[in-house]
């Protein structure tokens, strides 16, 4: 498997540190509000990697953090005249509602900032104590210019950094591309006891303690949002490999940016949209079937026209799906065929095909062509009217199942349940066709297609299926 190294602008065969188990940190949300589709890109995307390593028989020791104290949180909780763990505790409530309908599988530890402090605190000590961090009145701050190989994730030296950076203006700070590890208490503001007097920690810190904490000093794989390269995840280099002296993370994965009707997302512009939005109209799994559709390094258009067709798509499957649980249900045959075999065969070449995609820098777009293959191969091969065995259609059935699972798609279980009223309208189309009354059958067939029931003919009997309009 190849993963693309931002660390080294080039894809990279992924070799882990222990051979059995994968060591993952990726950045989580600040816990504020519902989180955004941009947000949900690489929450569905590293799930998606995780899945895949999984898949491939690593264990993965998946690490996503909560951001619960920052300005943000404090600013939101006044106004809303609560407690900031308050906010804190609803709103990773909500995400964990919004990620389930998304299919992310919850982390192997969802670590809170407030509850490391004391690893926080540990970690800046370490820094402070090696000579790269200071105080300042209560406020502690990382010497950027000491660490030599800053700049080395955004490939940029420290001075194109600073010239290319909004610095908030601290003239405190030895240089203005410090940045704080530690802020002394604000009047009003939630506060922990430390040796700098009562504060509370920077972002940047948090991960790089809670990183230290739950998967030791060196990572295989870490990642986020691109725009999280700088300052972010410089800053996590910078703090953890000056305290530990080793390197931090072996792989740096990010996803691209999200553009909203070709335009950038922005709240200004009125095109910012959460993912509990979006759900209002188009189910979750349709979000992270769209989310996969493109490679996760390119930018991604969203709109509505894009979600129709991300709609229609999942549906392809779902589709192919239900109609080899019904042709299952009434199999004359359990062996396969000469023929069946052969296509038995091409079955096992697309799933080489999915393989391979996944192992080029995780290639989800062609993943899920290979998976339209099958789906166009099966629908083509296997079908009423050429008397397929059960091997057959449980070999495809499964097949789809298996690499949809890697995705996080086509899992849900389709209602086979029926309203009784439809059901004996249904029954007395039979009748009617039985009698040779086509006029009443063909009434039925529309009355039903009205209430959302597709019927279809086949040689086992008619099959009948829901479809929202």
């Amino acid at each position: 498997m190849k993963l693309y190294n931002t660390l080294t602008r080039k894809k990279e065969e992924f070799k882990p540190l222990d051979e059995k188990e994968v060591r993952m940190y990726s950045c989580g949300p600040t816990v504020y509000n519902y989180f955004h589709i941009g947000n949900a890109r690489p929450f569905i995307i590293f799930d998606t990697l995780r899945r895949y390593l999984e898949y491939r028989g690593y264990n993965v020791k998946f690490v996503q953090n909560f951001t619960d104290i920052d300005d943000k949180m404090i600013k939101r909780a006044q106004e809303e005249n609560i407690t900031v763990k308050e906010l804190a505790d609803k709103f990773i409530q909500e995400y964990f509602v919004d990620a389930k309908g998304l299919g992310i599988k919850e982390a192997t530890v969802h670590p809170r900032a407030t509850e490391n402090i004391d690893a926080i605190i540990d970690i800046i000590s370490r820094l402070e104590k090696n000579g790269f961090a200071y105080s300042v009145d209560g406020d502690v701050y990382f010497s950027t210019r000491k660490f030599k190989e800053y700049g080395k994730l955004s490939h940029q030296s420290l001075e194109d950094l600073e010239l290319g950076s909004r610095i908030e203006v601290d003239e405190r700070k030895e240089d203005p591309m410090d940045f704080v590890l530690w802020k002394a208490q604000k009047p009003g503001e939630p506060a922990w006891d430390s040796p700098w007097g009562m504060g509370r920690p920077g972002w940047h810190i948090e991960c790089s303690a809670m990183a230290n904490r739950y998967l030791g000093d060196t990572i295989d794989i870490h990642s986020g949002g691109q725009d999280l390269i700088f300052p972010h995840h410089e800053n996590e280099i910078a703090q953890s490999e000056a305290a530990n002296g080793k390197p931090f993370a072996r792989y740096w994965l990010h996803n691209g940016f999200i553009n909203v009707n070709g335009e950038k997302m922005a709240k200004s512009r009125g095109n910012f949209f959460t993912v509990r939005d979006i759900a209002k109209e188009f189910d979750y799994e349709v979000i992270r079937f769209f989310m996969l559709s493109a490679h996760y390094r390119s930018p991604i258009n969203f709109s509505d026209e894009l979600l129709e067709q991300a709609k229609n798509g999942l549906e392809r499957i779902y589709n192919c799906l239900e109609n080899l649980e019904y042709l299952k249900e009434n199999a004359a045959s359990s062996e396969m065929t000469d023929d069946e075999r052969k296509l038995r065969d091409n079955f096992a070449g697309l799933k080489e095909k999915f393989i391979e995609a996944m192992d080029d820098d995780l290639n989800t777009a062609d993943a899920l062509a290979a998976i339209f293959d099958i789906v166009k191969e099966t629908n083509t091969n296997i079908k009423a009217g050429t008397n397929p065995s059960k091997e057959i259609i449980e070999y495809a059935y499964s097949l789809i199942k298996e690499l949809g699972a890697v995705l996080g798609i086509a899992q849900k279980k389709q209602d086979k349940s029926i309203d009784s009223e439809i059901q004996e309208l249904i029954d007395r189309r039979q009748q009617a066709r039985k009698a040779k009354d086509w006029k009443t059958a063909d009434e039925i067939r529309d009355k039903l297609k009205d209430m959302g029931i597709i019927l279809e003919d086949t040689p086992q009997g008619v099959k009948w299926s829901y479809r929202k309009n």
